[in-house]
């Protein structure tokens, strides 16, 4: 089997957890002995099985594929949609209906990418609030949609989850960016005497919000790291914290807070569906529309840290189980086909 890679995007211009995503489950596909290569848009003389695209493609690509025998398999994070109200989620799924209805509707669907999402082989998601928005905003068929948790670096799986912290600090890792609501996370623990260490870089270090951020930082309360070369390193500097905690806007399966799960970290993140779904057991929420409580909530839980136990019920696995999983997938596909 020949399985290309695909994305629109290109890592020199936006980091982070998606980048990290799709550069381990090709290496873990090659280790299981994938013929995996990135699909190379320059060479027309490339063979090709099937193709992994992450992203949403355009309508006129899977059509392309489609008349060549090609399937293709998509890979689309929906941390925003996953995350709404089932009022919203209706009301939204309602709007696209009626759209796709209308005399030129399907066209402006197409440009838009719903019309993608519905013509894919297969979709794969991590979570199942992301299939269940699949089929209730584009109305996807639920059996093209496959559950594919995302994996770990054997870093963070190898690390033991004692409850040795000695640290004084929370930690709080990702980009620096208005997604993870780093400011207000920040404003939020200056409010609550709570320290952090917050560790990520951001996209531009001339992006208003950086700087913002930058403000904040004190070397007390809020303290920061810029980067951290291996997961080694990252491993080691999580295990060193009192507890993992994030503010995100919206995520789906967090990268950051599993990592911080494998090493032993109790976690407080916002109240939402991929919260609740990923770690049903993580003890301690923040409202996620900034609720005054919070700063209580952020103190109760530093607080609690010193004796509270890591998530018990949440999934970590290995880039390599990720990668026997969607080798399964494309099997599956490539038959039905």
């Amino acid at each position: 089997m020949k399985v290309m890679i695909d994305h629109a995007s290109p890592f020199m211009l936006a980091h982070g957890g998606f980048q990290t995503q799709i550069e381990q489950t090709r290496d873990a596909l090659l280790e299981l002995g994938v013929d995996v290569d990135w699909l190379k848009w320059w060479d027309d003389r490339q063979m090709v099985d099937l193709i992994h695209y992450f992203g949403i493609p355009p309508l006129s690509y899977l059509r392309q594929a489609a008349s060549k025998g090609i399937p293709v398999v998509v890979t689309h994070l929906l941390t925003e949609q996953c995350n709404r109200r089932e009022s919203a989620l209706a009301m939204q799924g309602g709007v696209i209906r009626m759209i796709r209805s209308i005399p030129g509707g399907k066209g402006l669907a197409g440009r838009l990418g719903w019309e993608s999402l519905r013509t894919a082989s297969r979709l794969v998601v991590g979570l199942e609030c992301e299939k269940k928005a699949l089929e209730q905003l584009f109305e996807v068929d639920g059996g093209k949609i496959s559950l594919v948790p995302l994996g770990l670096h054997q870093a963070f799986l190898d690390r033991p989850r004692t409850m040795s912290r000695k640290g004084d600090f929370l930690i709080s890792t990702g980009t620096i960016t208005e997604r993870k609501r780093s400011v207000e996370l920040a404003e939020m623990a200056r409010e609550a005497g709570v320290p952090i260490l917050f560790v990520g870089k951001p996209y531009s270090e001339k992006d208003p919000y950086w700087m913002r951020f930058r403000k904040l930082v004190d070397g007390r309360t809020i303290r920061y790291k810029s980067h951290v070369e291996t997961p080694e390193e990252m491993a080691a500097l999580l295990s060193s914290a009192k507890g993992f905690v994030l503010f995100s806007a919206y995520e789906n399966w967090c990268l950051s807070a599993h990592e911080a799960a494998a090493c032993g970290l109790p976690l407080c993140l916002p109240d939402m569906h991929w919260s609740r779904e990923c770690f049903p057991g993580a003890g301690s929420y923040l409202d996620p529309f900034q609720s005054p409580k919070n700063p209580a909530i952020l103190e109760s839980f530093n607080a609690a840290c010193a004796s509270a136990l890591p998530p018990a019920r949440c999934t970590l696995v290995g880039w390599r189980e990720v990668a026997t999983r969607l080798l399964a997938v494309y099997k599956e596909t490539l038959s039905r086909f």
